[in-house]
């Protein structure tokens, strides 16, 4: 995998036009993350788009609710041809389990290829200490981001999302052939914003994630394809 396939740019914008907009500007980028936002204004709409266009297609929809509804969401997101998908993995493991049956269903009645499931192990806007005193949660943050990704490779899905500062120790516990996203993640160049625990591209990389997801560094800088050439052109430096 080349670099410019391990960067996914996030394409965190209100609506279709300005989704199209940044396709059109920067049609060197391959993959592209269809978050909540712009899924809830456009709709399917957008996937056709990008699809009609050969790209790739993260769907960050984070399903989170009781069994059968996840599965039932899961099923009808298979069913648009994405690339990967994901739901939380605080569901808890027999929603997992439903997922993982439900995009091959949804996948296979709709003659297109499954999408890989992968589990949110915790927002990369949590911070330590909001996770203790917030969430009431009395893990440290690392053990329970691997706690999670654990608990979703166990229940068969193909990955986690995790920041790019626990995906080192993810990488060791789960192994090769589990999938890790790294989102948030941050090149030295570029503001932090609400991302609480971040890397530099060329750091993630290193400490062993598959995919970056980066999104303002990219779509919010004055020359949106000077700043991709820069985080690709970094991450070629490590080949």
């Amino acid at each position: 995998m080349n670099a410019n396939e391990r960067v996914i740019v996030a394409l965190d914008v209100p609506d279709l036009e300005s989704a199209i907009a940044f396709v059109d500007k920067l049609p060197q980028v391959t993959f592209w993350k269809v978050g909540l936002e712009l899924f809830t204004s456009t709709g399917p709409r957008i996937l056709e788009i990008l699809k009609s266009r050969q790209k790739r297609i993260f769907l960050d929809l984070k399903f989170h609710d009781i069994p059968n509804t996840v599965a039932g969401a899961c099923r009808a997101a298979a069913s648009y041809g994405v690339d990967l998908l994901t739901i939380h993995s605080t569901n808890g493991k027999d929603a997992l389990k439903a997922a993982v049956e439900a995009v091959q269903v949804g996948a296979e009645k709709a003659g297109t290829k499954p999408p890989k499931l992968i589990a949110i192990t915790l927002l990369t806007s949590i911070s330590t200490r909001q996770l203790a005193f917030d969430l009431k949660i009395p893990l440290e943050l690392p053990e329970f981001a691997l706690q999670m990704a654990l608990l979703a490779q166990e229940s068969g899905l193909d990955g986690a999302v995790c920041s790019a500062q626990e995906v080192g120790q993810l990488r060791e516990s789960c192994g090769n052939d589990f999938l890790l996203v790294c989102p948030g993640v941050r090149p030295t160049w570029a503001e932090k914003a609400d991302q609480k625990r971040s890397l530099s591209p060329s750091q993630a990389i290193l400490a062993g994630a598959d995919y970056l997801v980066i999104g303002r560094p990219i779509t919010a800088a004055a020359e949106p394809e000077l700043a991709w050439n820069q985080i690709v052109e970094e991450i070629k430096t490590l080949s």
